[in-house]
């Protein structure tokens, strides 16, 4: 089997995980997203104990896969080495977070939810698309 297709089979697995764990932890509804983020009213805060967790396993695993001489699949790793903010990024930053508070939707959750047929999504994630485009073309 060729490396592009390894690569690829891996890919996939993971967004199956990913989305199975945002399914099963809730981070597919909408509903549950913005409880989270209602502060003064109808809190919820499960999903702080899901961002942890996820944070928790990540960092274990980027502390394993980081001690590696390359990764499985390519020849070297490829980490991003800029550190500074610029108001591109706090900009972009807080559009997304405005969104998130607004839709109850980020980007993997919306594409995850898409399974579930609702309207809102629908419409969610096409009005994610052109304005993907949209900023593609600015």
């Amino acid at each position: 089997m060729s490396a592009s297709t390894l690569r690829a089979i891996s890919g996939l697995g993971a967004g199956l995980v990913f989305g199975l764990g945002l399914v099963l932890s809730g981070m597919a509804d909408p509903a549950k997203v913005l409880n989270f983020l209602d502060i003064a009213g109808t809190w919820d805060p499960s999903l702080a104990f899901v961002m942890g967790a996820a944070v928790a396993v990540a960092a274990v695993g980027f502390r394993v896969v980081l001690g590696w001489k390359q990764p499985l699949f390519e020849e070297r790793f490829f980490i991003p080495s800029a550190s500074d903010l610029d108001l591109r990024l706090v900009g972009g930053a807080a559009l997304f977070g405005v969104g998130w508070g607004l839709a109850g939707f980020c980007p993997g959750p919306a594409l995850t939810s898409l399974a579930l047929g609702s309207e809102g999504t629908v419409v969610f994630v096409a009005a994610m698309i052109a304005g993907m485009w949209a900023g593609r073309q600015v």
